[in-house]
């Protein structure tokens, strides 16, 4: 990968567009990157890593792209980063805009562009760029692809950052493998390990299981055999659970199955006992039935006795019913005749009584033709009757025209009493307009001033929140400082105090006839002894990992109180000095004007559309007045026309009703005589008639009677019976007839009249001896049933045992082989000697390779003193594999990283550094990487040491590649010509490029 060009606008530290023309740059192999602190070094290499991943590296990376933003750009002026580089053969170009707060084109206020991304590519055939995407996703896909690396990578080897790698070299096994793990990305060995070990608890909870439900069906055996016979005493997990379950489970089985067959064999004796008792209690059941029925026909026979002369009665009763029917027919005749006589005259009664009286004597012939002439009389009336309904609805109309006159009499007064005001309406609501639209011009004013008040007051807030936090925060730095102090000087004095007590540490290692490892001797004579308070080796390490703690904290708190105070310079320098209560104060009153004004302003359309609602009312009146107007002089027209009508009218009406109130009531009396007279006439006819019917109907009656044997008509009606009576009396004589041939049949039974002359039968007894020997005959099957459901519980249960015994035997095979490799990925099985876990190893392994390639160059940069070299020893009671240590070849001695002075511990992290870009570079795929960038670190070194360094830099070019180094150190200015500068002023940063001629 090399980099040409980068366009940087409004991003960072630069208020307008600078270029970086990398191609000048890294002519010379070697250029720097200086200026003053805050200048935007670092923002040149986050504008890289940006362009390259829409990210910043590490923590100043906020997720949200918003503050990438230049505080120095102009208002319209849009952040973007373009980025021209060359990757895998192919030269691309990459732009990234973040989202962008922007004035709105129309109105006031602001509004959000999103995020914009372009991919172009050269196409050297045709000499122009064409475009490729403009997907966030599939351009970031596309470079993490070519570059082989993801943007954690990318940071820590092409932009070099040589405090991470002085923490590395100084740090334990598990920040270095935290570290290393995210390079090279050996998540998939550490999901191996969990997938062993959730496999291990996996199998090992499913034999448990297994085991478990193998006991709880030997438990519920037990209960089905219903013995006492205990069962082994084994648990989940014994070697021996399978076989002695079901050595168990068959001795049940054969123990069921013998008394299965005692229970048969009780059974069919049962049975035979119960078969010889029901038969004998069907006997006696018999005997005791023919005696019961006996002695029943006796009892019933003299009850007949007693109701003999009843019966004869009910006999001569229905003889006399049966000649009365006869007679039947013309009863009922003669009282259909008496009743219809009655209605007649009661209804002739009723109708005379609404005549007057001079017509009482009259006959039906006269009433009928009395019932003519009224009739004739109405006919005559029916064209007074229109002309009555015209008069009503003349009547109707002229009232109906007064009630419009004066309706529209009010519609004209109203309309002119509104039209006279409509002046001084209208000048009251254009003045209400006229204030609204004021109100709306001053808030629109008062909302510019809002959000700058809002936001000074919020900055006020935060530079009051942040000067108490920087209290705290400079309060923590001293108390770690000074902890990190005491923490170092204890260190020293324990390693003072073990030094001099090293020699008796050693003697303690002494063994009878084996050569000491000092002297080489194999005599001991006066070994040296502990003393009181002997330091050891793990006093020592606790207090140097104590220290180092400390000075991490410290550190931490430093670097905590650093930005404590960069957020509150710039939360100053936006509020001011002014208190938080006065810009309180400020911005209440400008929203309390705001919301004033806002809510004049609001007033303004219900204003406008009130104006409006008058215009067209002042319209709709006039309109109203003028046809009120026009209906009026219609009305008069039609009220001259409708009198002389009515004149008319009145004088034929006044001759049609005589001396009645109107000729309705007239025509009313007339229809009244003409009903009744008809209704009377009707009336009379029919009880002449009904008279005649009646008098026919006595004569047959008594003929009829005296024909049936009866001396007077009311004689035959008293023997005659109805329905329900003649019903009732023939079932008395059917039920006394069929009762009495009944007891004559059962007396004349042979087997009834035999049983009745033996001994009366003992039920109860039958019945007891029935009953026991069915119960013996229950008591046998249940046992039997029970025998049976024991032995094919126990079958079904000894089945299930013996396919759970199958089933578990590959499942604690597959346990015990994942269990082992489980122990063994883990570092915690006795074939692991060094308890290294699968992923250490293999991060060992990567370790081992950069430690190599990083001693290459320490070589170089230390004139062959030092010399990096990996260790996989145990530290105390951890787990080995990523040790790291440092070998002097002044002295021949191997010691930790941490001795180093801190100019060599900036050239070793320095050439772990480059030795860990090419290992990854190699492990992502061979990318070339022909630009690095190194940041800082080259103050601590002397003169001899910075030129081997830059010796060492310089001969990257051997493989074509550039190094910018970003330090404020002088001495490098004059070292290395190419150069760029950043210069920072009041407008934002800019940049020159020095020595690139």
């Amino acid at each position: 990968m090399r980099l040409h060009r980068l366009d940087i606008t409004a991003f960072g530290p630069f208020g307008d567009t600078q270029r970086v023309d990398f191609d000048a740059l890294s002519a010379a192999g070697l250029f720097l990157l200086h200026g003053p602190t805050g200048a935007g070094k670092t923002s040149v290499l986050d504008a890289v890593c940006y362009a390259l991943y829409g990210a910043v590296p590490g923590a100043r990376q906020n997720g949200q792209g918003l503050t990438l933003r230049s505080d120095h750009a102009a208002p319209g002026t849009r952040t973007g980063v373009r980025l021209e580089l060359t990757v895998a053969g192919r030269r691309l170009e990459i732009t990234r805009q973040p989202p962008w707060e922007r004035p709105k084109k129309r109105g006031t206020g602001t509004t959000t562009d999103k995020a914009q991304t372009w991919l172009r590519e050269y196409d050297a055939a045709v000499g122009a760029w064409k475009d490729l995407s403009r997907s966030h996703q599939e351009i970031g896909e596309e470079i993490t692809q070519l570059l082989g690396m993801s943007r954690e990578q990318f940071c820590q080897v092409v932009l070099l950052p040589q405090g991470d790698f002085a923490r590395f070299l100084r740090a334990d096994a598990e920040a270095r493998g935290k570290l290393l793990g995210r390079l090279f990305d050996t998540r998939r060995f550490a999901e191996v390990e969990k997938r062993l070990a959730e496999r291990r608890r996996t199998t090992e909870a499913e034999v448990r299981s297994g085991d478990a439900e193998l006991l709880a069906d030997a438990h519920r055996m037990q209960q089905a055999a219903g013995e006492a016979v205990p069962l082994p005493s084994l648990a989940p997990g014994d070697p021996g659970l399978a076989a002695a379950v079901l050595g168990w489970a068959a001795v049940a089985r054969s123990s069921a199955r013998e008394r299965l067959t005692v229970a048969d064999c009780a059974r069919s004796a049962a049975e035979s006992a119960r078969a010889a008792a029901e038969r004998a209690l069907g006997a006696v059941r018999e005997r005791a039935r023919l005696q019961r029925r006996f002695a029943e026909a006796r009892e019933r026979a003299a009850q007949l006795e007693q109701r003999a002369e009843a019966h004869r009665e009910a006999l001569a009763r229905m003889e006399r019913s049966r000649k009365a029917e006869a007679v039947a027919p013309a009863l009922e005749l003669r009282e259909a005749a008496e009743a219809g006589h009655r209605r007649a005259a009661a209804a002739e009664a009723q109708t005379r009584g609404l005549l007057p009286d001079t017509y009482g004597d009259a006959g039906p012939p006269g009433l009928a033709a009395a019932a003519r002439r009224a009739a004739e009389e109405l006919g005559g009336l029916e064209s007074a009757r229109r002309a009555e309904r015209r008069l009503a609805a003349i009547t109707a109309e002229r009232a109906a025209l007064d009630r419009e006159e004066r309706a529209d009499e009010a519609v004209r007064q109203d309309a002119g009493d509104w039209l006279a005001e409509w002046e001084e309406t209208r000048a009251g609501l254009q003045a209400a307009i006229d204030a609204a639209q004021e109100d709306a011009a001053r808030a629109e004013q008062l909302a510019v001033q809002r959000e700058p008040a809002r936001a000074r007051l919020d900055a006020a807030r935060e530079r009051d929140r942040l000067a108490q936090e920087a209290d705290a925060a400079r309060d923590r730095a001293l108390a770690a400082r000074e902890h990190a102090t005491a923490a170092h000087e204890h260190w020293l004095d324990l390693k003072e105090q073990r030094l001099t007590g090293i020699a008796a540490e050693l003697a303690g290692r002494l063994t009878e006839g084996e050569p000491c490892a000092v002297c080489g001797a194999t005599d001991h004579p006066a070994p040296a002894r502990k003393v009181a308070g002997h330091v050891g080796r793990e006093a020592e390490e606790r207090a140097l990992a104590a220290h180092r703690r400390a000075e991490e904290q410290r550190a931490e708190d430093e670097r905590h109180l650093g930005s404590v105070r960069e957020a509150l310079a710039a939360a100053t320098a936006e509020a001011g000095d002014a208190p938080v209560a006065e810009l309180a104060s400020r911005a209440q009153e400008t929203e309390r004007r705001y919301a004033a004004a806002r809510e004049g302003a609001s007033r303004l359309h219900p204003a406008q559309e009130d104006l409006r609602r008058a215009g067209q009312e002042r319209e709709r009146r006039a309109a109203a007045r003028q046809d009120a107007a026009v209906r009026a002089a219609a009305r008069a027209s039609r009220r001259d026309t409708l009198e002389r009508e009515r004149a008319s009218l009145e004088e034929e009406l006044t001759r049609a009703r005589g001396d009645a109130e109107s000729v309705a009531a007239r025509a009313a009396q007339l229809e009244r005589r003409a009903a009744l007279l008809t209704g009377a006439a009707d009336a009379a006819r029919v009880a002449e008639d009904a008279a005649q019917r009646l008098k026919e109907a006595d004569a047959r009656l008594a003929d009829a009677a005296f024909r049936a044997g009866f001396d007077t008509p009311a004689a035959a009606a008293a023997a005659l019976l109805d329905d329900a009576a003649h019903r009732e009396l023939q079932r008395r004589l059917d039920a006394w007839q069929q009762e009495q041939a009944a007891v004559r049949a059962v007396l004349a039974e042979e087997d009834t009249a035999a049983a009745a002359q033996q001994p009366r039968a003992d039920l109860a007894a039958a019945e007891h001896t029935a009953a026991d020997a069915a119960r013996r005959l229950q008591e046998a099957a249940s046992a039997l049933d029970a025998a049976n459901r024991r032995c094919a519980e126990l079958d079904r249960l000894s089945a299930r045992a013996t396919a759970s015994v199958r089933r578990l035997a590959p499942l604690r095979e597959e346990h015990g082989r994942v269990a082992r490799l489980a122990s063994l990925t883990a570092g915690t099985s006795a074939d692991n000697e060094r308890r290294m876990r699968l992923e250490s190893y293999v991060l060992a392994a990567r370790l081992e390779q950069v430690a190599a390639a990083a001693t290459v160059r320490l070589r170089r940069m230390s004139a062959d003193r030092y010399t990096l070299v990996h260790s996989d020893d145990r530290s105390g009671r951890g787990r080995s594999g990523l040790g790291l240590h440092v070998v002097d070849a002044w002295t021949g001695r191997e010691r930790d990283t941490a001795t180093l002075s801190g100019g060599e511990t900036f050239f070793a992290s320095l050439a772990l550094a480059l030795g860990l870009a090419d290992v990854v570079t190699d492990e992502t795929g061979g990318v070339r990487l022909d630009t690095l960038f190194i940041d800082e670190g080259f103050g601590s070194l002397d003169d001899q040491t910075l030129d081997e360094v830059l010796d060492v830099l310089d001969s990257l070019r051997e493989r074509d590649r550039s190094v910018g180094i970003v330090s404020h150190v002088g001495d490098l200015r004059r070292r290395i010509h190419a150069q760029l500068e950043l210069v920072k002023g009041r407008t934002g940063s800019a940049v020159r490029q020095r020595g690139t001629g």
